[in-house]
């Protein structure tokens, strides 16, 4: 059943002082508020080891954030943004970042009353060696408020070589700012490498190697799964009742041999600890998965309602988790790929993630919704401390570490 739940309850009051524009020098100089045993405390991120229980499983989303935002001109001299989102044709991320000379992808146009029809020609701004480039663009169709956009290009060189030498970092439009140099280095996890966000999951921006050295050295064992973060991460929700927010799905991969540490972590009873809300919706959606598999189904993307339906379920993670390890080796198959577009929001039974650490978040959006899942009523507390004490919202802002609250 969903839950009845009104967003002008899940608010507050976010001045733009309190949002960080620019990281700090060094990554793990942030703040940590701590909330645990229903009670707060704060700390530097460096000292993040020390936080964490021992027998402690960390997942991170190795995700890479793509210079995704492209700038075209049309002969008339006026200017079109082209936001890319997600693989059209071909649809696999490595087909279509691999393709030499043209792709298609869903995007957000910018300026785009003033584009109907024709090719545009990507701003070289007289740079001798994009003009041998010769990108250009062609509007192919329109799904639902998305275009579909093919890229065409000479040279024989790649696209994922083209975003890097023509595209910016798409930085959060909250920042209010042009994306500068610093941005491709910082709105970027250490630990990126597979490419395909449009925005970065910003809880991971806060390690560093120092950290995670230390967290090594504490015997705190570490996995890694990707979710490629949409644009949607940066959509309030609009409508009063969450139940007519319509989720965006965004894609996921994991390894077997993840799912396999993660099904030993949960027999054990040790805690699994989600690096960001791309991780936790990553990990609970292999729980509702590996349900399909216990039942004998094909393992299926995740739909937004899916953990609410009325056909509650006692199968336990452990068995969920196992019946997917099953699945995956009966299948030879060593990375699950899938969609999810599960919604996380207050009613959710948690099956998977004990801890998080994460940023803080935009009110009236999903993200808060998840925190406020996560450790109930307490969300408010932990939010007026922070903006109490000085701490830094939103991307390059300051973190939080999260004790469910059974």
């Amino acid at each position: 059943m969903i839950p009845k739940i009104n967003i002008q309850d899940y608010t507050y009051t976010l001045s733009d002082d309190k949002i960080a524009k620019y990281p700090l020098p060094n990554r793990e100089d942030s703040r940590i508020l701590i909330f645990k045993h229903n009670s707060l405390d704060e700390s530097k991120f460096s000292n993040l080891a020390g936080l964490l229980p021992s027998d402690s499983l960390l997942i991170f989303n190795k995700t890479k954030v793509v210079p995704a935002r492209l700038l075209f001109r049309k002969p008339t001299g006026a200017h079109i943004e082209i936001f890319c989102l997600e693989p059209y044709y071909p649809n696999e991320y490595n087909l279509n970042f691999s393709s030499t000379d043209n792709c298609s992808w869903i995007a957000v146009i910018g300026n785009a009353k003033k584009w109907k029809s024709g090719f545009l020609h990507f701003d070289t701004k007289g740079d001798s060696v994009l003009n041998q480039i010769n990108l250009k663009a062609k509007l192919e169709q329109i799904i639902e408020d998305n275009y579909v956009v093919n890229f065409s290009w000479e040279g024989g060189i790649s696209f994922s070589q083209v975003m890097e030498m023509c595209g910016k970092v798409p930085i959060p439009p909250y920042l209010n700012r042009d994306t500068q140099l610093i941005d491709k280095e910082r709105y970027q996890t250490l630990y990126a490498s597979i490419k395909g966000s449009v925005a970065a999951p910003t809880a991971g921006l806060h390690f560093s190697q120092h950290v995670l050295d230390d967290i090594d050295k504490k015997g705190i064992k570490r996995g890694e799964l990707v979710l490629h973060v949409g644009a949607g991460t940066f959509l309030p929700v609009k409508a009063n009742e969450i139940s007519s927010h319509k989720m965006h799905s965004e894609l996921f991969s994991v390894e077997i041999s993840m799912v396999r540490a993660l099904l030993e972590q949960v027999v054990a009873g040790n805690p699994v600890v989600a690096v960001g809300t791309t991780s936790v919706r990553t990990l609970e959606s292999l729980y509702w998965i590996g349900l399909k598999c216990f039942n004998g189904l094909q393992p299926s993307d995740t739909e937004q309602w899916e953990p609410y339906s009325e056909s509650s379920t006692d199968v336990t993670p452990a068995q969920a988790l196992q019946s997917l390890v099953e699945w995956m080796e009966s299948s030879n198959i060593h990375i699950m790929e899938r969609k999810t577009r599960i919604i996380i929001i207050p009613g959710f039974k948690f099956r998977i993630v004990d801890i998080l650490i994460t940023n803080f978040h935009q009110p009236n959006s999903t993200l808060l919704l998840l925190i406020a899942s996560f450790v109930g009523d307490y969300w408010k507390s932990i939010y007026s401390y922070a903006l109490d004490n000085g701490f830094r919202f939103l991307s390059y802002g300051d973190s939080s570490v999260l004790f469910r609250l059974d």
